[in-house]
């Protein structure tokens, strides 16, 4: 496969679908995923809309992640790690890596890294003591 740029909304879609392909296969992270994700074509399209406004700065996702990664952390009772993150940003670069080059695809790594430390320290801060 030709890796291009990313260009539309088709291709947000093939990264996410792929990557959460081998999120849910994964050891470590499918157990969580797929322990709290019922609906996965809904999920997916919602990951695909917050993608897209992440990429082409439209106004597709209208959801709150600091929230959603808060509720999943206390359902995983405070066990979410920056492991979980690093597995997570790892498969994340590999996907685009494998699909995709050009600007969007630097763009694509560079907000989830910025994503997953702010996320992680979200979700850290709202531990009870």
């Amino acid at each position: 496969m030709e890796k291009k740029e990313i260009e539309t909304r088709d291709d947000v879609q093939l990264l996410v679908e792929t990557f959460y392909g081998r999120i849910r296969k994964d050891k470590v992270l499918g157990p969580i995923f797929n322990g709290i994700i019922s609906d996965w074509k809904e999920h997916l399209s919602l990951l695909t809309d917050f993608w897209e406004t992440q990429l082409f700065l439209t106004r597709k996702y209208y959801g709150n992640p600091v929230t959603a990664h808060q509720e999943v952390d206390e359902k995983m009772e405070g066990k979410i790690t920056s492991e979980h993150f690093g597995l997570w940003l790892n498969i994340w670069f590999a996907t685009i890596d494998e699909l995709f080059d050009g600007e969007r695809a630097w763009i694509a790594k560079n907000r989830a890294r910025k994503m997953s430390t702010m996320l992680y320290m979200q979700i850290y801060q709202h531990r009870s003591p």
